[in-house]
């Protein structure tokens, strides 16, 4: 049957309106099975990567099988170079020296994710229980952190100074906690306040043991008993919790969402799933003109404070050791702001279900490819870079000339809420800045749900970023 020719208008609307369809339409067989390829990869990195510190292990062992070396080693760099900085355990700045090393392709995320840390002395005994007073870190739904099991990492120093490793509830036969919820038999009070009121902070106490000492003349034989199991097996007394940081994180794996599995769904998409995108894109980038650097900070999910957040001069003070080894003429500044550089961070996919929230014209959607996003922050464009007209229209190009799926959008109907990256951060250089990343379902939840192929196309964008 011969095809109908198309209408003059039709070919026209065609031509004219913005479209954008399912990513995966435009993948063949071959490289659909790229993409849950590098899922698979992608999953075994999240589940071990649960906090920040865990994070920077993992990207530094990704980085040395890549032939990446420290930047101590050394004495003066040159194109072909690979090596990284690693600040305080919790920062990574990774490079890959090109033909021009005065031009930088910087591509930053961060390490961080919500989760629960410690009050500074938390243990305490009440009705046959020793519980841990938490105190939540970064934005969340205190009601997601309820009855879910939990896993506990982080360090904690003795009172001689010994720094103590703890990871407990990772690996098969290690117990778990948990934070008992209120049975809905007697939560009649409790389920008519607000939501931000169902779980008060204060309530999020984690349950870490319940067998007393065997000695019934102490009063507080649990927590005893805890304490004891502490310091036979570590060496810590009570007050060395002052010391600790240690992190109480979701203990469910990555898995996959759908009967054709083509969803992940993992605690800490936000923001790692740009973290491992884009130390793979530099890992893979073949043969760079310009110096490709992985930027991985901390602390952006408390406003991106502090010495290891990318409001720190950690990036100054990479690009003052840079100059030294590459001998260039410019100062760290100029060399900063001639760089063009991507803020890789994850973005609200709209939710079939409370669909409202969202302008449908201009949110992003799973499977349709990577989002760019011009600006984020929140109603009148507060706490946000504003990426300039030609330095999108450059993203764009490069997205199309290699095809990658792309799409773009805000967070939100305006004035209902938005979020914040460390792009205003990275731009205060006067380097050109842009949010690129996947869209997320349930973001600062528990368990995030990310595509698997908008997961590749941010790769792909990615790497084509620092080999343009």
């Amino acid at each position: 049957m011969q095809e109908e020719k198309k209408s003059e208008n039709k070919q026209l609307e065609e031509k004219l309106f913005y479209k954008k369809e399912s990513s995966w339409l435009d993948y063949d067989e071959n490289r659909e099975k790229e993409v849950f390829a590098f899922a698979e990869d992608y999953k075994d990195f999240i589940g071990k990567s649960k906090t920040e510190r865990l994070c920077v292990k993992n990207i530094i062992e990704i980085l040395e099988k890549s032939g990446f070396k420290t930047i101590d080693k050394f004495t003066s760099l040159k194109k072909g170079d690979k090596g990284y900085r690693v600040f305080k355990g919790k920062t990574v700045t990774a490079f890959v020296v090109g033909d021009d090393p005065a031009s930088l392709r910087i591509i930053g995320s961060h390490l961080d994710s919500p989760r629960l840390d410690l009050k500074p002395n938390p243990l305490y005994q009440s009705h046959e229980l020793a519980l841990l007073q938490s105190h939540y870190y970064g934005g969340i739904k205190k009601f997601h952190w309820v009855n879910i099991p939990l896993e506990l990492h982080g360090v904690i120093f003795t009172r001689e100074g010994k720094e103590i490793s703890l990871s407990i509830g990772s690996n098969p036969g290690d117990p778990l906690f948990i934070i008992p919820d209120l049975l809905p038999h007697l939560a009649k009070d409790q389920m008519k306040k607000e939501a931000t009121k169902v779980i008060e902070g204060e309530e999020l106490n984690i349950i870490f043991g319940h067998i007393p000492i065997r000695d019934k003349e102490i009063k507080e034989g649990i927590k005893l008993n805890i304490l004891k199991y502490l310091n036979d097996r570590y060496g810590l007394i009570e007050e060395d919790f002052i010391t600790a940081e240690l992190e109480f994180v979701p203990a469910q794996r990555p898995i996959d969402i759908g009967l054709d599995r083509g969803l992940v769904a993992a605690y800490g998409h936000d923001d790692r799933v740009c973290v491992y995108s884009s130390l793979r894109a530099l890992v893979d980038a073949t043969d760079v003109s310009k110096t490709a650097i992985g930027y991985f900070s901390d602390k952006e999910e408390t406003g991106s404070y502090g010495d290891t957040g990318a409001e720190s001069f950690a990036l100054i003070n990479f690009a003052s050791h840079y100059i030294r080894l590459t001998g260039l003429d410019l100062s760290p500044w100029m060399l900063l702001e001639n760089a063009k550089a991507i803020s890789a961070d994850v973005t609200g996919a709209m939710d079939p279900t409370f669909s409202s929230v969202n302008d449908p014209q201009n949110v992003s959607y799973l499977g349709k490819g990577v989002s760019i996003e011009k600006y984020g922050g929140g109603g009148g464009k507060y706490n946000t870079n504003d990426a300039h007209a030609e330095y999108t229209q450059y993203m764009r190009h490069l997205a199309m000339k290699n095809k990658i799926p792309w799409q773009t959008g805000e967070m939100g109907k305006l004035d209902i809420g938005g979020g914040g990256t460390i792009a205003m951060f990275m731009s205060r250089y006067g380097m050109d800045c842009i949010d690129v990343g996947p869209c997320l379902l349930g973001m600062h939840s528990p368990c995030e749900v990310a595509s698997k192929g908008d997961i590749f196309s941010a790769y792909l964008l990615y790497k084509a970023f620092f080999m343009d």
